[in-house]
């Protein structure tokens, strides 16, 4: 009789595993804190008119304010892994748009930002629509809406005002430029005085926050930056998300229009020449990801105060024009540089950014 031939048992599978955390070390957003304090107490003991409230914080919180919200713009469409690289000139379009409202019909400061803001959506929700029906890269879309923005903008202001700026401003706005809260002081110690386009800026940090992180709308844009072809099969309406990031990107590119204006004291041409390389500084310095899926609202905020820090450290330490481009450039490449280790890290020891 023939003995039964027992079949081996197949060895379990594995469970799962589970993405472990980035080490405290390769978080983004801690090294800036690190590099913010060292750069900052570097700064004052070389120049101790770095900690001045009027010569340098109250005019150090303006800048932030307005290059947040410019990374911001640019945030919401790296979060699907596009560019924005339109958002100086869809602030400078939008800002014409307030400057005119005012200009011909008088309206108030509410009325003339709302009109900004609606003009920028619908340039960004135009980009997003060519984007989304033609397949076309990203950045050749607002690459070539950006030239076209440039020409449209000098003739918008010669027809309107037969110059380069608009000859007043919305009753608010000089409040805006010039006034600040009270001091807030701690016994005997008191800080800077804080200017009132501070809490723009604030509120739409907080704004964007709540939207990535918690509602529908914002996790959808996020899966299809991660994946497009499975967001589609899960039943996400990938182009109507890309044409709402694309939206959501020049509204916001509007508010920093409008903050700029404010601190300048003018809607002119040539506001917005300088917001396109800070838009990608904030976020990609702060951990959002080139590819797309994640974003970081806080780490855009630290991002924009560590390139306004740096701008005005050099300058009261008298760097020319030309030496802070260098600079500045040098740290968009590091940023670059991390942005890719930060993702190699994460393959090689499954962790989650």
């Amino acid at each position: 009789m023939t003995a039964p031939v027992e079949t081996p048992a197949r060895p379990a599978a594995p469970p799962p595993r589970t993405p472990r955390r980035t080490p405290l070390w390769a978080n983004p957003r801690v090294g800036l804190v690190v590099l913010l304090i060292l750069l900052v107490t570097l700064f004052s003991t070389i120049r101790p008119a770095f900690l001045d409230t009027r010569l340098t914080l109250t005019p150090l919180q303006s800048d932030i304010s307005v290059y947040l919200v410019v990374g911001l713009a640019q945030m919401s469409v790296l979060s699907l892994g596009h560019m924005n690289m339109a958002v100086g000139r869809m602030a400078a379009t939008s800002a014409f748009a307030m400057g005119l409202v005012h200009h011909t019909i008088g309206g108030g400061l509410l009325v003339s930002l709302s009109a900004g803001l609606l003009v920028g959506a619908g340039l960004g929700a135009l980009a997003g629509f060519i984007i989304s029906r033609t397949g076309v890269n990203s950045f050749v879309v607002t690459l070539a809406m950006d030239f076209a923005l440039v020409g449209l903008i000098t003739i918008l202001y010669t027809s309107a005002v037969d110059g380069v700026a608009f000859p007043t401003m919305p009753a608010g706005m000089d409040a805006l430029r010039f006034d600040t809260f009270a001091d807030y002081c701690a016994g005997d110690v008191c800080g800077p005085r804080i200017p009132l386009v501070v809490p723009f800026a604030l509120v739409a940090a907080l704004l964007v926050g709540l939207l990535f992180r918690w509602s529908r709308l914002g996790r959808e844009i996020l899966m299809t930056g991660a994946n497009a072809t499975a967001a589609e099969l899960s039943g996400i309406p990938v182009r109507r998300r890309v044409v709402q990031a694309h939206a959501l990107s020049g509204l916001i590119a509007a508010l920093a229009g409008f903050l700029l204006a404010a601190n300048n004291g003018a809607f002119s041409a040539s506001l917005g020449d300088s917001f396109l390389l800070p838009s990608f500084l904030a976020p990609v310095l702060g951990g959002t990801l080139l590819a797309g899926g994640a974003v970081s609202v806080l780490g855009t905020a630290l991002g924009a105060t560590l390139t306004q820090v740096i701008y005005k450290g050099l300058n009261l330490l008298q760097f020319q024009l030309d030496q802070l481009q260098l600079y500045i450039g040098l740290v968009l490449l590091a940023a670059l540089s991390l942005d890719r280790g930060r993702h190699v890290l994460a393959e090689r020891r499954g962790t989650a950014p």
